[in-house]
Protein backbone atom coordinates (compact mmCIF):
# COMPACT_ATOMS: atom_id res chain seq x y z
CA UNK A 1 0.00 0.00 0.00
CA UNK A 2 1.50 3.27 -1.05
CA UNK A 3 1.58 6.14 1.41
CA UNK A 4 -0.94 8.03 -0.69
CA UNK A 5 -2.87 4.97 -1.84
CA UNK A 6 -1.11 4.40 -5.15
CA UNK A 7 -4.18 5.76 -6.91
CA UNK A 8 -4.11 7.76 -10.12
CA UNK A 9 -5.12 11.32 -9.23
CA UNK A 10 -6.88 11.92 -12.55
CA UNK A 11 -9.21 8.92 -12.09
CA UNK A 12 -12.09 8.53 -9.67
CA UNK A 13 -11.85 5.85 -6.99
CA UNK A 14 -14.14 3.57 -9.03
CA UNK A 15 -12.05 4.12 -12.15
CA UNK A 16 -8.88 3.32 -10.20
CA UNK A 17 -10.34 0.11 -8.74
CA UNK A 18 -11.76 -0.95 -12.10
CA UNK A 19 -8.63 -0.15 -14.11
CA UNK A 20 -6.88 -3.55 -13.70
CA UNK A 21 -10.11 -5.34 -14.65
CA UNK A 22 -10.53 -3.19 -17.75
CA UNK A 23 -6.89 -3.63 -18.77
CA UNK A 24 -6.38 -7.34 -18.03
CA UNK A 25 -9.78 -8.98 -18.49
CA UNK A 26 -12.48 -9.12 -21.12
CA UNK A 27 -15.30 -8.48 -18.68
CA UNK A 28 -18.00 -6.09 -19.84
CA UNK A 29 -18.20 -2.65 -18.27
CA UNK A 30 -21.43 -3.38 -16.39
CA UNK A 31 -19.92 -6.39 -14.63
CA UNK A 32 -16.73 -4.46 -13.84
CA UNK A 33 -18.85 -1.69 -12.29
CA UNK A 34 -20.61 -4.29 -10.12
CA UNK A 35 -17.29 -5.82 -9.03
CA UNK A 36 -15.93 -2.35 -8.20
CA UNK A 37 -19.02 -1.59 -6.10
CA UNK A 38 -18.56 -4.88 -4.25
CA UNK A 39 -14.86 -4.22 -3.62
CA UNK A 40 -15.60 -0.75 -2.28
CA UNK A 41 -18.28 -2.17 0.02
CA UNK A 42 -15.87 -4.85 1.28
CA UNK A 43 -13.42 -2.15 2.31
CA UNK A 44 -16.14 -0.21 4.12
CA UNK A 45 -16.38 2.66 1.66
CA UNK A 46 -19.78 4.14 0.86
CA UNK A 47 -20.92 3.84 -2.77
CA UNK A 48 -20.65 7.60 -3.34
CA UNK A 49 -16.91 7.47 -2.58
CA UNK A 50 -16.47 5.74 -5.94
CA UNK A 51 -17.26 9.01 -7.71
CA UNK A 52 -14.63 10.95 -5.75
CA UNK A 53 -11.05 11.63 -6.76
CA UNK A 54 -8.15 10.61 -4.51
CA UNK A 55 -7.49 14.24 -3.56
CA UNK A 56 -10.98 14.40 -2.06
CA UNK A 57 -10.43 11.45 0.30
CA UNK A 58 -9.26 11.40 3.89
CA UNK A 59 -6.14 9.38 4.72
CA UNK A 60 -8.18 6.44 6.00
CA UNK A 61 -10.46 6.47 2.97
CA UNK A 62 -7.44 6.55 0.65
CA UNK A 63 -5.94 3.51 2.37
CA UNK A 64 -9.26 1.67 2.12
CA UNK A 65 -9.55 2.55 -1.56
CA UNK A 66 -6.07 1.17 -2.24
CA UNK A 67 -7.07 -2.09 -0.53
CA UNK A 68 -10.03 -2.32 -2.90
CA UNK A 69 -7.48 -2.87 -5.67
CA UNK A 70 -7.54 -6.49 -4.43
CA UNK A 71 -3.86 -7.40 -4.19
CA UNK A 72 -2.75 -10.99 -3.54
CA UNK A 73 0.43 -9.86 -1.85
CA UNK A 74 0.07 -6.73 0.20
CA UNK A 75 3.02 -4.60 1.27
CA UNK A 76 2.09 -2.13 4.00
CA UNK A 77 4.47 0.62 5.07
CA UNK A 78 3.17 2.18 8.29
CA UNK A 79 -0.50 1.65 7.28
CA UNK A 80 -1.86 3.48 10.34
CA UNK A 81 0.61 6.38 10.31
CA UNK A 82 -1.08 9.77 10.44
CA UNK A 83 -4.50 8.33 11.25
CA UNK A 84 -6.61 9.18 14.26
CA UNK A 85 -7.14 6.26 16.70
CA UNK A 86 -10.60 5.41 15.35
CA UNK A 87 -9.44 5.35 11.72
CA UNK A 88 -6.34 3.34 12.69
CA UNK A 89 -8.57 0.79 14.44
CA UNK A 90 -10.75 0.59 11.35
CA UNK A 91 -7.68 -0.06 9.18
CA UNK A 92 -6.62 -2.80 11.65
CA UNK A 93 -10.02 -4.48 11.31
CA UNK A 94 -10.02 -4.05 7.55
CA UNK A 95 -6.61 -5.71 7.20
CA UNK A 96 -7.78 -8.60 9.41
CA UNK A 97 -10.99 -9.14 7.47
CA UNK A 98 -9.34 -8.89 4.05
CA UNK A 99 -6.64 -11.33 5.12
CA UNK A 100 -9.28 -13.78 6.35
CA UNK A 101 -11.59 -13.29 3.38
CA UNK A 102 -9.01 -13.41 0.58
CA UNK A 103 -6.09 -15.22 2.20
CA UNK A 104 -3.78 -12.27 1.60
CA UNK A 105 -0.12 -12.51 2.42
CA UNK A 106 0.84 -9.29 4.16
CA UNK A 107 4.35 -7.89 4.59
CA UNK A 108 4.22 -4.90 6.91
CA UNK A 109 6.61 -2.33 8.29
CA UNK A 110 5.14 -0.66 11.33
CA UNK A 111 5.78 0.78 14.76
CA UNK A 112 2.09 0.33 15.63
CA UNK A 113 2.16 -2.26 18.39
CA UNK A 114 -1.63 -2.55 18.53
CA UNK A 115 -1.65 -3.53 14.86
CA UNK A 116 1.16 -6.05 15.35
CA UNK A 117 -0.60 -7.77 18.26
CA UNK A 118 -3.84 -8.01 16.27
CA UNK A 119 -2.62 -8.88 12.78
CA UNK A 120 0.87 -10.37 12.76
CA UNK A 121 1.53 -14.09 12.68
CA UNK A 122 5.28 -13.64 12.54
CA UNK A 123 7.38 -10.57 13.32
CA UNK A 124 11.00 -9.62 12.76
CA UNK A 125 12.34 -6.93 15.09
CA UNK A 126 15.15 -4.84 13.61
CA UNK A 127 17.66 -3.07 15.85
CA UNK A 128 20.98 -1.48 14.99
CA UNK A 129 20.69 -2.61 11.38
CA UNK A 130 20.28 -6.29 12.30
CA UNK A 131 17.47 -8.69 13.03
CA UNK A 132 17.21 -8.83 16.83
CA UNK A 133 14.50 -11.49 16.90
CA UNK A 134 11.91 -13.35 14.84
CA UNK A 135 8.76 -15.01 16.10
CA UNK A 136 5.17 -14.45 17.10
CA UNK A 137 4.42 -11.45 19.27
CA UNK A 138 4.03 -13.61 22.43
CA UNK A 139 7.33 -15.36 21.66
CA UNK A 140 9.14 -12.06 21.13
CA UNK A 141 7.63 -10.62 24.31
CA UNK A 142 9.48 -13.32 26.27
CA UNK A 143 12.93 -12.72 24.76
CA UNK A 144 15.56 -11.22 27.05
CA UNK A 145 17.32 -8.97 24.53
CA UNK A 146 17.68 -5.26 25.34
CA UNK A 147 16.42 -4.01 21.96
CA UNK A 148 13.36 -6.22 22.15
CA UNK A 149 12.74 -5.49 25.83
CA UNK A 150 12.73 -1.76 25.04
CA UNK A 151 10.12 -2.40 22.36
CA UNK A 152 7.80 -4.36 24.65
CA UNK A 153 8.45 -2.67 27.99
CA UNK A 154 7.96 0.96 26.98
CA UNK A 155 4.61 2.63 27.70
CA UNK A 156 3.24 1.93 24.21
CA UNK A 157 4.37 -1.70 24.35
CA UNK A 158 2.70 -2.24 27.70
CA UNK A 159 -0.49 -0.54 26.51
CA UNK A 160 -0.61 -2.70 23.38
CA UNK A 161 -0.33 -5.80 25.55
CA UNK A 162 -3.06 -4.53 27.87
CA UNK A 163 -0.67 -4.09 30.79
CA UNK A 164 -1.04 -1.13 33.14
CA UNK A 165 1.62 1.55 33.24
CA UNK A 166 4.59 0.36 35.22
CA UNK A 167 3.75 -3.30 34.62
CA UNK A 168 7.19 -3.69 33.10
CA UNK A 169 8.75 -6.68 31.52
CA UNK A 170 8.55 -10.38 31.99
CA UNK A 171 12.00 -10.20 33.59
CA UNK A 172 12.00 -10.86 37.33
CA UNK A 173 12.56 -7.94 39.71
CA UNK A 174 16.01 -7.54 41.27
CA UNK A 175 16.69 -9.78 44.27
CA UNK A 176 16.75 -6.79 46.63
CA UNK A 177 13.23 -5.65 45.70
CA UNK A 178 9.85 -6.05 47.36
CA UNK A 179 7.28 -8.50 45.90
CA UNK A 180 5.64 -5.64 44.00
CA UNK A 181 8.97 -4.86 42.26
CA UNK A 182 9.79 -1.68 44.24
CA UNK A 183 13.32 -1.42 45.63
CA UNK A 184 13.60 -2.54 49.23
CA UNK A 185 14.63 -0.08 51.89
CA UNK A 186 17.84 -2.02 52.55
CA UNK A 187 20.99 0.01 52.28
CA UNK A 188 24.29 -1.32 51.10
Amino acid sequence: MFQHGGLFGSLTVSENVGLPLREYTRLDDRLIDQIVACKLALTGLAPEVGAQYPSELSGGMMKRASLALDPQLLFLDEPTAGLDPQSAGEVDQLVLSLRALFGLTIVMITHDLDLLWQVADRVAVLADGEIAGIGSMPELAQLDKPAIRAFFDGPRGRAAQGKPAGAGSAMPPPADSKPDGRPSSKTK
